[in-house]
């Protein structure tokens, strides 16, 4: 903002809170009732908000408020109604991030001032014109009108430097009639409330949200014509403009594309067009060849970003890819009429002199001489420019490779030329660049261009009768591009397992067409199915491969993915007969940080239903996942281990005053009652000092076990520590806590018989009730604790009673 703007603001919150302030200062309230009703019903009412056309800001209902406030109540609780509501509806819902001087601005700035002027002037008038309501009411809500709109309209005049006035009666005045409307059911509802009483006022409710209709409905029309109104114009633009820059809107898409600059395609042309002419091509064939120098990269429209921009050598699937953008380039411009051959030059500027280029694999003068040219300053510019998996060489030892390919890969006589010629047609490339000079060659481009391997490649010879029409191509890898950059942004949005794999689903079934789709993730060497959705749930979630194993185990193991391989050979899988047999699976290794954390499998009941497309897109996301997935299996780990008690699995003390904390309200709430058994273990130190700690660690692990099954499934069981657990029993009567108290004893007894061989050990158990002994979480575990203790001290009675008794035994024999 500028310091006018900020002058300005600050003048009208400081009034606004001086004023609301004093109004507070001197409050006063009839009906306090009726004052927290209206203040509810604004609150509401400030929910139900348009959009203003042609700037950030909303209009809500919540005006008719102010003037049945100022109608009906005093002016304190009318302005405490207006900051209110006006404060609710600038942080409810906000589409953009909260600025706490706008939200100032609007509490104090406007809405404070405007309700203590809209009161005023009510109050003002009313002795002048007799007590006229409609006529207050009126005024009222035109002085709040003005009061509410034109603060806002000088704020964005002095930020936008327009005309205050032109930005009011566009933004704000046609709001006008709304406020009058509103002025007139408020009237009406005063009179309602003076025959049957206040609590008639709600029936204002159906009116705000028939006037917010209205609102809706109004800006609704006016958007769709606005959106009219561009698409016509955008469209005669368009027209008038197509024949003129077809040309540039083209390179331009290039360049967007391929992250070049301007001044490349230029100097590309420069060179091509300037050699053309000493080989003494025709016009047509000149012209064709500056036209093809902008747009030859333009096929790369059908080509991914991730693949154009990588900043390393491409896989065989990429290169695949790459290799369509010719064939594509060419026949984007063969659907533009130009007077003189475009697309053959485009189409072949990949080939090569001794027939290893592509995608026709033509030889010699079989190539088109403008493709012939624009390959040689092509490869020259390449070499000169700056890649992102290399820095740029110099020109003159770029000039020294190009002629190394002489004869091979480029003309001998374009060669012969660009040699002799190369620094005139720098310099004469940098006058053409209209006042940019750069430093030679040495530029941050970044056009991505995939030469074929030395080996491999070269015998292959698309059908081009079979390559995919371009314009879906196109649509193809813009789908592509977003799906992926969605899928990238979802992967890194949750840290649940379950949630990261639902939505990798979700997104590659979009990418990649599939029936079933499973990932398995690697725990102790086995490959367990974490995720798994399609047609053949039941079969796909019931495996479990060991890595090594199978197919997904073979891929786990050796790293490497399998495209089209049987799923049948998985261990374990039988067919399901009520769903299709799958025929093909794709399945690549998902390797994290810390080694293969799992592996992803697609399953189709088609043969050989999964492309080398297919494996390239798989494996572009296959890295993020495997990240995604070993990110949310520790943080699934460090979840565990804070709630879970490492030694015997059982939830440990900070899960369980959770659980019951839960338990405990849920009584309250359902008037039901919970049992709180505390449980101590008698003898456990014993074991430890007869048999050590880790004979004693087992007979604790072996009681966990037998304390769960002694339990209802919906018992909850704990372990606090040490040798003290915790069962919670949901409407457990004091009899049934006896009866489970004595099988409790019981599982410890035999506990200790399976650890030791003999018993060894007893349980003390003391037992609190809800609600008889409180609702306090900690007051149930003390009471439970002192109980337990209470029957540990009577277990340790018996035990010396019994000791006296054998020693008395004893010596009377």
């Amino acid at each position: 903002m500028s310091t006018r703007t900020k002058l300005f603001v600050g003048i009208t919150v400081s009034l606004g809170m001086v004023v609301l302030c004093s109004a507070l200062w001197h409050w006063q309230s009839a009906d306090l009732a009726r004052f927290a009703c209206y203040v509810l019903v604004a609150i509401l009412a400030s929910g139900l908000k348009v959009q203003l056309p042609g700037i950030d800001g909303t209009m809500s209902v919540n005006f008719l408020f102010i003037l049945l406030g100022v109608m009906e109540l005093s002016l304190p609780e009318t302005m405490v109604i207006g900051c209110t509501a006006t404060l609710v509806q600038s942080i409810w819902q906000a589409r953009n991030r909260l600025d706490p001087v706008k939200v100032l601005f609007n509490v104090f700035g406007m809405m404070a001032n405007a309700s203590a002027l809209c009161y005023a002037t009510y109050y003002w008038l009313a002795p002048k014109v007799g007590g006229n309501k409609p006529f207050l009411l009126m005024a009222a809500a035109l002085v709040f009108f003005l009061a509410n709109t034109l603060p806002i309209s000088i704020v964005i005049a002095l930020t936008e430097n327009k005309s205050s006035r032109k930005v009011w009666s566009n933004c704000y005045f046609w709001s006008f009639p709304y406020y009058l409307v509103g002025a007139a059911a408020v009237g009406l509802v005063g009179v309602v409330n003076r025959r049957a009483g206040w609590q008639t006022s709600l029936l204002v409710l159906p009116v705000i949200y028939w006037v917010y209709r209205s609102y809706r409905l109004y800006l609704g029309r006016l958007e769709a014509e606005k959106e009219r109104v561009e698409v016509e114009k955008r469209h005669v633009e368009q027209i008038a403009s197509l024949n003129m820059r077809t040309i540039e809107a083209l390179a331009l898409a290039i360049e967007a594309k391929d992250h070049t600059t301007h001044t490349h395609l230029q100097r590309v042309r420069t060179y091509a067009v300037e050699i053309a002419k000493e080989i003494g091509l025709s016009r047509d064939e000149i012209e064709a060849l500056r036209a093809a120098a902008l747009l030859h990269d333009i096929g790369k429209l059908a080509v991914p970003e991730h693949i154009i921009n990588k900043p390393g050598k491409l896989t065989l699937e990429e290169f695949e890819k790459m290799k369509v953008h010719p064939i594509v380039g060419a026949e984007i411009l063969d659907r533009v009429a130009f007077p003189y051959p475009v697309a053959p030059i485009v189409r072949a500027h990949h080939e090569r002199w001794d027939g290893s280029g592509y995608p026709a694999g033509l030889v010699g003068e079989q190539i088109p001489i403008g493709a012939r040219i624009l390959a040689v300053v092509d490869c020259l510019d390449a070499l000169a420019s700056d890649r992102q998996y290399r820095p740029a060489i110099p020109l003159d030892r770029a000039m020294d490779t190009v002629k190394e390919k002489s004869g091979k890969w480029f003309d001998p006589k374009v060669v012969e030329i660009l040699e002799r010629r190369y620094v005139d047609l720098e310099r004469i490339a940098q006058l053409h660049e209209d006042g940019f000079v750069p430093a030679g060659f040495a530029k941050d481009l970044h056009v991505e261009r995939g030469l074929a391997p030395a080996t491999g490649f070269e015998k292959w010879t698309p059908n081009l009768q079979n390559e995919t029409d371009f314009l879906s191509s196109i649509a193809s890898a813009r789908q592509e591009a977003q799906a992926m950059f969605e899928l990238s942004q979802d992967l890194g949005n949750s840290l649940s397992l379950s949630e990261t794999l639902s939505v990798l689903s979700m997104r590659l079934r979009r990418l990649i067409p599939y029936d079933s789709i499973a990932v398995f993730v690697n725990r102790n060497g086995w490959l367990l199915p974490e995720l798994v959705s399609g047609e053949n749930f039941r079969v796909l979630s019931s495996l479990k491969i060991r890595v090594g194993e199978g197919l997904c185990g073979w891929v786990a193991e050796n790293c490497k993915p399998i495209i089209n391989g049987n799923p049948q050979v998985e261990a374990g899988y039988v067919a399901d007969p009520k769903t299709a047999i799958l025929a093909s699976a794709l399945v690549v290794p998902l390797q994290g940080l810390t080694g293969v954390v799992g592996v992803l499998a697609m399953y189709h009941s088609s043969l050989d239903a999964f492309t080398p497309d297919h494996l390239r897109i798989l494996l572009a996301v296959a890295s993020k996942v495997a990240l995604s997935v070993e990110n949310a299996l520790k943080y699934q780990q460090a979840e565990s281990s804070a709630t879970t008690d490492f030694l015997t699995g059982l939830p440990n003390a900070r899960s369980l005053f959770v659980h019951l904390a839960q338990e405990v309200s849920r009584c309250r709430r359902m008037k039901t009652s919970l049992a709180v058994m505390v449980c101590d273990i008698d003898g456990l130190k014993k074991i430890n000092d007869s048999f050590g700690h880790l004979e004693g660690d087992k007979l604790l692990r072996e009681f966990s076990t037998r304390l769960k099954d002694a339990c209802r499934g919906y018992d909850y069981v704990a372990r606090m520590g040490g040798d003290e657990f915790v069962v919670t029993a949901p409407g457990l009567s004091v009899a049934g806590a006896k009866e489970k108290t004595d099988r409790l004893n019981q599982a410890a007894i035999e506990a200790g018989r399976h650890t030791c061989g003999r018993e060894v050990i007893t349980l003390s158990v003391g037992t609190a009730l809800c609600p008889e002994d409180g609702y306090d979480v900690e007051a149930l575990l003390a009471e439970a604790d002192r109980r337990m203790y209470s029957v540990k001290h009577v277990h340790h009675a018996q035990a010396i009673s019994a000791l006296d008794s054998l020693a008395q035994g004893a010596s009377g024999k």
